[in-house]
């Protein structure tokens, strides 16, 4: 029962995420525009239900992120996250009335019969609830450094795909680290109470780990296309999750022959994310800066 309602809330937390994407992306094509900084920007905003929307969005994400790495595994919880790009397609084709080519449904079935092979076949199992110190020594200290590693190649290389891909990889092991320090947290908060809570070092890492994500994922999006920086980051996130969930936390996935279906999962969701990122509509949600900088828009695609 835990484990089914850990898979209910990560969908809730991929679909919220995918909902506050699409709400603010329409929130910002409302507002006038600028070539600096605005500060009334924010203030626009504000005055936009769609923006409220989208914030309210955001936090039922965490709300439910926390809830189901509180109840399921890392290795279960953090994949079903690769569906957050083709559900906020989904929704931008409603919510912005736009239109998804049929290479972009095709792509969307590849993503999620991907994550359906590879996780059945995985069955990860498992969920402690304690990590002893050392083994979070051991994994922060490769984190950051794989981190700082991935940054340093970025900076000495020009804009473009290396170095987009690059900063994804960084962002993807700051969203996995995120992950694994929330869920130590939420388990604090579940057994010991808010004080304790709020005196964990796990809870102040966790938040530190998300601001140092979303300062990379920005610069990712800026560093090159989006073709690029997206499967390094969908895919990273989850390989780098299911490391964490293994190493920290115990949790055991099946191997031998059931290798090959999580192989063939994987190269399913990875082809899927490969397409999506080369839709127009993907370029103009996630990254809409990118058609600013020179990205051409394929013909057959121009309408969608």
């Amino acid at each position: 029962m835990l484990a089914l309602l850990s898979v209910v809330f990560a969908l809730g937390a991929a679909f919220s995420n995918a909902l506050a994407t699409v709400l603010q992306r329409k929130a910002a094509l409302t507002v006038p525009r600028s070539q600096g900084l605005r500060v009334g920007l924010l203030f626009d905003l504000l005055r936009r239900p769609v923006w409220l929307g989208g914030m309210l969005a955001v936090v039922g994400a965490a709300v439910c992120q926390a809830v189901a790495l509180a109840t399921g595994p890392l290795t279960v919880v953090q994949p079903l996250f690769v569906l957050e790009l083709p559900l906020a397609l989904m929704i931008a084709t409603v919510v912005l009335h736009r239109r998804l080519p049929p290479r972009g449904w095709l792509a969307v079935t590849a993503v999620v019969a991907g994550l359906a092979v590879a996780l059945a076949a995985a069955s990860p199992h498992g969920n402690l609830t304690q990590v002893a110190p050392h083994r979070w020594v051991l994994a922060l200290a490769v984190s950051v450094g794989a981190v700082v590693a991935l940054s340093l190649a970025a900076l000495r290389r020009p804009e473009g795909r290396a170095r987009a891909a690059c900063l994804g990889a960084a962002t993807a092991i700051c969203y996995a680290v995120t992950a694994a320090l929330m869920k130590a947290s939420t388990h604090t908060l579940d057994e010991d109470g808010i004080v304790a809570f709020f005196t964990a070092w796990e809870t102040y890492a966790f938040a530190a780990a998300g601001v140092c994500a979303l300062f990379l994922l920005e610069n990712a999006m800026q560093a090159g296309p989006l073709v690029a920086s997206q499967p390094a980051l969908t895919l990273g996130d989850a390989a780098v999750s299911l490391a964490l969930g293994i190493t920290l936390y115990e949790e055991e996935v099946r191997s031998g022959w059931w290798l090959l279906p999580q192989l063939f999962g994987v190269v399913l969701i990875a082809a899927g994310v490969l397409a999506l990122s080369r839709i127009p509509l993907t370029q103009s949600l996630v990254a809409p800066d990118e058609s600013e900088r020179g990205t051409r828009v394929p013909p057959d695609d121009a309408g969608s």
